[in-house]
């Protein structure tokens, strides 16, 4: 299996090469150059995540240096609970917050550091992982990588955008993890990550990679838990479920649609949105055009320009035929709000901004079979979702722990010259 650019340009690589490099040294994204085809029985008798993962994710791995360390990676990286639980209506949720950072990035964060870790070859300089984040990508990239010896980590974040507990998970690190709060909104911390990423001066004195989404090292492993969802739900059901994703920039509804590319029993994955109109503005018939970002309750997928659309447009071969082939639905703060104060009595759950978004849309959808992806644990947004239900939401202990620790952010303007600047003082 060998890996190449969204744009066309450059040799193809092995997945290791891809993971380290992260952006392909033509500007786009790294995709299977081929998707393989999940052969019947593959996941048969698999009764853990980790199981599931390191079935569905060997084609990938195929003539990979890593391809001996699969299972290990999976084990390490799967080490806490991900259910689907029942609820009403023919509808169920996958819980992805019970890691270390209580959001879903935990898993593609910890199965990337299991990555990296082992792919270093024969280059001494410490490898420096670069992340923008809306909110909880950094905290799950600084909790997988903090103390793993020559690595350093940038977690770069729109200053005064991301929720008190958010920013406490991104600041609290110390050693070799680096908070910079950077003065713009995300898509300026995602500019400045891809930038750094392109820089001939800061490649020849660092090893770079990143830890964002546009990393396939993050995707294929949110492949796994689509699969996992799809077994449990087929073995209950009989039939494929769809799933509602929320989503921001595009990255947890690209590994869905590669999940389903390959086979996995997935009958429809609808997107659920924010404010944020540039993907809703293009299933509904425009050209693809990012739009000025939007500050919604759901901060973590204010996103004007998802760098993953990118990898979605290629995987169906073009805009006209991904317009075709995509749903998806736009899901505005009021009704945000409803759904956090209506959860409890409606669904006997209290949601989080960004699952809620996946609510509202399962709640305009007639039938049933649908899987609501839950990306993030409710105590990390305590300031919109206590109000609205009328009582405290308990902290989980991981969360509590980091909440207690002194915090340290270094702001930077949003230029190159000035991220430059800093990870030189560092």
């Amino acid at each position: 299996m060998k890996y190449v650019s969204t744009r066309g340009g450059g040799a193809p690589v092995t997945l290791s090469e891809a993971v380290q490099r992260g952006l392909a040294p033509d500007g786009g994204l790294y995709v299977p150059q081929r998707f393989p085809s999940l052969a019947p029985g593959t996941l048969d008798g698999a009764e853990t995540l980790a199981q599931v993962a390191a079935r569905l994710l060997a084609p990938f791995f195929a003539s990979d240096p890593l391809r001996g360390a699969l299972d290990e990676i999976c084990r390490e990286a799967f080490t806490f609970p991900v259910p689907l639980e029942a609820l009403r209506d023919g509808t169920a949720v996958l819980e992805l917050f019970h890691g270390p950072t209580a959001a879903f990035k935990d898993v593609g964060a910890r199965f990337l550091a299991g990555v990296l870790s082992r792919a270093r070859g024969d280059d001494a300089r410490p490898l420096t992982i670069l992340v923008a984040t809306s909110g909880d990508t950094g905290g799950a990239v600084a909790a997988a990588f903090h103390g793993k010896p020559g690595v350093e980590v940038a977690v770069l974040y729109p200053a005064g955008m991301v929720s008190p507990r958010q920013e406490k998970q991104l600041t609290t690190w110390g050693g070799n993890v680096r908070a910079f709060a950077v003065r713009g909104d995300f898509d300026a911390c995602q500019r400045l990550v891809k930038a750094a990423m392109a820089d001939d001066a800061l490649r020849r004195e660092r090893r770079l990679s990143s830890a964002n989404s546009i990393s396939i090292g993050r995707l294929l492993p949110q492949m796994a838990y689509y699969a996992w969802a799809s077994l449990l739900w087929m073995r209950g059901h009989g039939a494929p479920p769809g799933f509602i994703v929320p989503t921001g920039n595009l990255g947890n509804a690209a590994a869905a649609l590669w999940a389903r590319r390959i086979g996995v029993p997935i009958r429809e994955v609808v997107l659920a949105t924010n404010a944020n109109p540039s993907i809703t503005a293009f299933t509904g018939g425009a050209e693809w055009a990012p739009l000025p970002t939007v500050a919604t309750l759901a901060t973590a997928m204010d996103v004007g320009d998802p760098s993953n659309m990118e990898r979605v447009l290629h995987l169906f071969g073009g805009g006209a035929a991904a317009r075709g082939a995509l749903r998806a639905e736009l899901v505005a703060d009021d009704e945000i709000r409803r759904v956090i104060r209506q959860g409890p009595a409606d669904w006997g759950e209290t949601w989080d901004p960004h699952t809620a978004t996946a609510v509202a849309v399962r709640e305009r959808l007639p039938d049933e079979g649908w899987i609501i992806v839950s990306t993030a644990h409710p105590a990390k947004f305590e300031a919109v979702v206590e109000p609205l239900v009328g009582r405290e939401v308990p902290v989980p202990p991981e969360l509590q722990a980091l909440l207690d620790r002194p915090s340290h952010a270094e702001q930077i303007e949003p230029t190159l010259e000035a991220f430059r600047e800093a990870l030189g003082q560092g």
